[in-house]
């Protein structure tokens, strides 16, 4: 029999409310306290320790001795993009509400603006660029897909992204990614990944060292308003 990954394991692990809470508060990938953790979740001292205990027995944690206290954070990307990937399906599964939900969780609005969503950008940012390009035509939506249009793909290459160098087909379509928390859908695909990878080599966006969030430069923000211009 083939290998088959013991995902039922992770999943039972997730499945418990409080377990994912927990998760939910190291998303944006700082280190936190248990005490801390324990106020973010709503749980007790005790029923966090126990919880945390077990989520870095299963490799989903990593923890860290400060003098007495321990301080824990998510494992790696790969964990936190599964978290996410999670937290995008419960919110486009879930029944729209009328209004915007707010985060319950202080921790996720510091990757509001800006943040790694799989591997393109996500946030704010991205949702504004997207009906920034929109607006001017460079994209088209269909649906859930994005195409990009032969005056997109000029245009952006004159603004020093070159989407030419991807696949003909993923260069001319992309996906349609949905944002969870209410920042709004942006470019996902392969697309979005080149123009992630484009505003970081650009200087646009900045890295946040050992979290999910990106810094939008000064020189990032002009950028980004112009980008569709032209």
């Amino acid at each position: 029999m083939e290998y088959a990954p013991a995902i039922s394991q992770v999943a039972t692990l997730l499945a418990d409310p409080k377990r994912s809470a927990l998760l939910w508060a190291l998303i944006d990938g700082a280190s936190r306290g248990g005490d801390e953790l324990a106020r973010l979740a709503g749980v007790s001292l005790t029923s966090a320790g126990a919880h945390l205990s077990r989520l870095c027995a299963a490799g989903l944690l990593t923890p860290e001795a400060r003098g007495r206290k321990r301080y824990f954070r998510i494992a790696g990307p790969e964990v936190g993009a599964a978290v996410e990937a999670l937290a995008h399906v419960s919110f486009i599964s879930a029944p729209r509400p009328s209004q915007p939900v707010e985060c319950g969780s202080p921790v996720t609005a510091a990757m509001r603006q800006a943040r790694c969503c799989g591997e393109h950008l996500g946030g704010e940012v991205a949702a504004a660029l997207l009906q920034q390009l929109l607006a001017r035509r460079w994209l088209e939506r269909e649906g859930q897909q994005l195409r990009l249009t032969p005056r997109g793909a000029s245009g952006l290459a004159a603004k020093g992204v070159f989407v030419q160098a991807l696949p003909a087909r993923e260069r001319q379509r992309a996906t349609l990614c949905e944002g969870w928390c209410g920042a709004g859908a942006h470019i996902g695909g392969a697309l979005g990944a080149c123009l992630l990878r484009t505003a970081l080599q650009m200087n646009w966006l900045r890295r946040v060292e050992g979290a999910r969030a990106f810094e939008v430069t000064r020189q990032g923000r002009e950028a980004l308003a112009r980008l569709g211009e032209g």
